[in-house]
């Protein structure tokens, strides 16, 4: 594949929701190799380090369960001008820190698309839908908001105006095997393209994915890819603290990436949820830093053998 500039982007985001570790992910990820692992498929790599929130005041939320409204709004501002400020330099790539980091990943991303004039796709590799906003939320844990923020929801009005939504029928979620009554309810009304691990099950992972990555061609899209940890069975990714069993293989995640690979359509990526913590012998990290190196180009004659015994 074409070589390219990949900016790595520490965003240790941790007040998503109320289970703390994930601020240790992207360093995780760099303990796990991954600038190595694409500096070594030809790629030019720089890492800007760890970012940190900028400071806001904030009302108090109308929903009284909502968790640390300010900080995640904070680091809405700080991720969407660093998205922004990167994609014209090469791939900016999230290292996370949990799913709340994509507030301002994808709405920054969105804004760059609409600077070269091209539609932003979005793919949410992921167990949730993550279609909540602050005011529906029952658990108050915003890294469960993103997908209703960027695409337009209302209820976010403590944060950034979305300039330029994502229309929802240019979401793709794939891996989908735990989503509220609410947000069922609410995409049910949209054009969101909905791949459930059933369908995984029955049809395979490679039809949907193709008819997605072949819209985003058509329609002359660049596309962000959204990889959250739980998207992955537990027992071959225990590092989050989501775990929802029944979720994708280890090859059918490579298989994902692949494909994604073979498009060129990527122009971003966010590795999302990877709580250190609650790993073990670093395996979900180095199996998240294998995965973004097959979207990078790599193949599987290619891929490292490890021993986790």
């Amino acid at each position: 594949m074409e070589k390219q500039n990949l900016i790595l982007i520490g965003a240790p985001v941790d007040c998503g929701k109320r289970r703390r570790g994930c601020l240790m992910g992207p360093d995780a990820y760099r303990t796990a190799g991954i600038a190595e692992a694409l500096t070594g498929l030809g790629h030019h790599v720089t890492d800007l380090g760890n970012l940190s929130a900028e400071q806001v005041e904030v009302a108090a939320p109308r929903n009284p369960l909502v968790h640390e409204l300010a900080q995640n709004v904070g680091w809405t501002r700080t991720l969407a001008r660093a998205a922004l400020e990167n994609a014209p330099k090469g791939m900016p790539i999230f290292l996370g820190g949990d799913h709340a980091l994509s507030l301002g990943s994808v709405a920054g991303m969105a804004d760059y698309a609409a600077a070269i004039g091209k539609p932003l796709f979005v793919l949410w590799v992921d167990a949730h839908s993550d279609f909540h906003t602050p005011d529906t939320t029952d658990s108050g844990n915003l890294h469960g908001t993103p997908v209703g923020y960027v695409t337009g929801r209302s209820g976010f009005e403590a944060f950034p105006p979305v300039k330029n939504p994502v229309p929802i029928d240019r979401v793709c979620m794939i891996g989908l095997r735990s989503v509220d009554g609410a947000e069922r309810e609410a995409l049910e009304h949209g054009e969101a393209m909905l791949v459930d691990m059933r369908a995984i099950d029955e049809e395979g992972v490679r039809k949907p994915l193709a008819a997605f990555l072949d819209r985003v061609e058509a329609e002359g899209g660049i596309l962000h890819v959204s990889l959250d940890v739980d998207f992955l069975d537990p027992s071959v990714a225990p590092a989050v603290g989501t775990t929802v069993p029944g979720g994708a293989t280890v090859r059918e995640g490579h298989l994902v990436m692949e494909m994604l690979c073979d498009s060129g359509l990527v122009s971003s990526l966010d590795l999302v949820e990877l709580n250190p913590f609650l790993d073990e012998r670093g395996r979900t990290a180095s199996l998240m830093v294998d995965l973004a190196a097959s979207l990078l180009g790599r193949r599987v004659f290619d891929r490292p053998t490890r021993s986790h015994g």
